[in-house]
């Protein structure tokens, strides 16, 4: 066996530093999934369903926060429709995660407060991928990223 000690160390490096390149690469394409994949699921299975409802889910909505069913339900709507599209798309993206963010903290630890975790579960497996948008941001192959790119809106150095 000729093989060094430092041989493995300097794969494990490469391989990690490959798959953490700032510039593009699986770094930018897992963002691209993990963005896609969450907006969409949010966008269609929760959202859309509560804005096609909207007028008659409006007067039984709870009101976890005080503001009144309505404004609650609508809010919802807001955060799990149109942040989620912006997600998908990547425009906006840290700011679009917020409001999801809020959704899902005030449904896992307010509305779903009294049952059990199954209940619970669906809210904070949504809150993970948007808190990791947060503090990634979308990624390369998104709107912000192509903002990014452009001449002129880099910063000076």
């Amino acid at each position: 066996m000729n093989e060094s000690p430092e041989a493995p160390q300097g794969f494990v490096q490469r391989v990690w530093y490959w798959k953490t390149m700032p510039d593009g690469g699986p770094r930018d394409v897992g963002l691209l999934f993990l963005r896609v994949g969450a907006g969409l699921l949010m966008l269609t299975q929760h959202g859309w369903g509560k804005l096609l409802g909207y007028p008659e889910k409006a007067a039984t909505w709870a009101d976890p926060i005080g503001v009144g069913s309505e404004a609650s339900l609508a809010l919802a709507i807001l955060a799990e429709v149109l942040c989620a599209a912006f997600i998908v798309v990547g425009l906006a993206t840290r700011g679009a995660a917020i409001p999801l963010v809020i959704t899902m903290l005030v449904a896992a630890f307010i509305v779903h407060w009294d049952d059990p975790f199954q209940k619970k579960e669906f809210a904070l497996l949504f809150l993970i991928p948007f808190v990791t948008l947060i503090l990634t941001g979308a990624g390369r192959y998104s709107i912000d990223g192509w903002l990014a790119r452009r001449p002129s809106y880099r910063r000076p150095s």
